[in-house]
């Protein structure tokens, strides 16, 4: 492969070199990394990564190329790569095509041959910030002033950007459970997940009032991930408390939760560098097992407003820093979780909740 430079900047002034992959051009977004040791392209298509750039801490990307099916939306919606070691050959036989094919076809802008481990020690130690990467300039002053137009990721609202525009059904309608899905951000295996267990799916766009949702006569009601920062969805937490008033059966993940938090007048705040891999441990606190579990936000839900509201219980906290893994009313029927159990990718140890909501629901 012939080569061309690219640049890194991060918002502190700290500068990579490297190659470029993907499309050439000029991007920017959040930084944060990502330590799975598989599924570059589900990650890459995970919308709740909009806005962002990826660092992956493998050091070897792009080896089985892309597949279909491995698509978690229609598209990426990151803001671009960071790599270590970037293969443009691929051994996978059902793949489509090659990773860099396909960040050229998507105008993805990335990074390679990157000392990964240096920049994500360097995160780790400075927090997340905003970055750019540029394989069109490589002076200094041009890349501060184009980094300086990108958003801070603190007060963004995004969900609304990459939600579905119209209703789309998944599954079979003849299942025997409907279930409304809000889409933030939805992830397709999280439908996949509901659909292999006996539910037919309805997906609204993110601001969808509760009474357009009630007139299909759902069963139950499911809160997505997404991207973008809780406190500024005063929207989706109206409507999740005209939901919860109905005391009908409601599952939220990742973002879901902590909007389900915040209609119990919970705060949540922006994480240090957040969670991101596929290795977070995780404790049920119901049952006093442990799950290894699939992870990416950056936004938490507070511990402090929980332990204060007589209404909520934690079930689950993330045993590497405590933070609050998951929820529960006590007076409602509804739950949430901070990670990810539909995975993909990622164990499918917390699978078991899938089973849960539906148990709700039966009963």
């Amino acid at each position: 492969m012939n080569k061309k430079k690219a640049t890194l900047l991060l918002a502190d002034g700290t500068v990579f070199t490297g190659s470029l992959v993907g499309s050439h051009g000029t991007n920017g977004g959040e930084i944060c990394f990502n330590t799975g040791m598989t599924g570059y392209q589900e990650i890459y298509t995970d919308p709740s990564y909009t806005g962002q750039i990826i660092v992956n801490t493998t050091p070897h990307i792009g080896n089985y190329g892309v597949i279909d099916e491995d698509q978690q939306s229609d598209r990426p919606l990151i803001a671009g790569i960071v790599v270590n070691d970037f293969s443009e050959i691929y051994s996978r036989l059902d793949a489509t095509e090659s990773l860099q094919e396909y960040l050229e076809r998507h105008g993805i802008t990335g990074i390679a041959d990157v000392d990964t481990r240096k920049l994500v020690r360097h995160i780790r130690s400075k927090g997340a910030m905003n970055a750019i990467i540029s394989s069109e300039f490589d002076d200094l002053e041009t890349l501060k002033s184009e980094l300086a137009r990108v958003p801070d990721m603190n007060g963004l609202e995004l969900s609304s950007t990459v939600s579905t525009t119209e209703p789309y059904f998944f599954g079979d309608e003849n299942a025997p459970i409907r279930v409304a899905c809000v889409d933030y951000g939805i992830k397709r295996n999280i439908l996949r997940c509901l659909a292999d267990r006996g539910v037919y799916c309805k997906v609204f766009p993110a601001k969808t009032s509760f009474s357009d949702m009630e007139a299909w006569h759902p069963d139950a009601y499911f809160l997505s991930n997404g991207p973008g920062d809780p406190a500024v969805m005063g929207y989706a937490v109206a409507t999740t408390k005209e939901i919860l008033e109905q005391d009908k059966p409601l599952f939220g993940i990742c973002l879901g939760h902590q909007i389900l938090a915040r209609a119990c007048n919970v705060s949540t705040y922006k994480m240090h560098h957040g969670h991101r891999g596929l290795n977070h441990p995780i404790k049920n606190l119901l049952t006093g097992k442990s799950e290894i579990t699939s992870q990416n936000h950056g936004f938490v839900v507070t511990r402090e407003d929980i332990d204060q509201n007589d209404q909520l219980e934690i079930t689950h906290l993330h045993l590497n820093d405590g933070t609050v893994a998951g929820i529960k009313l006590k007076n409602k029927r509804a739950f949430s979780v901070q990670y990810h159990p539909e995975s993909a990718p990622g164990p499918h140890d917390s699978r078991y909740l899938f089973e849960q909501f539906i148990s709700l629901i039966q009963n």
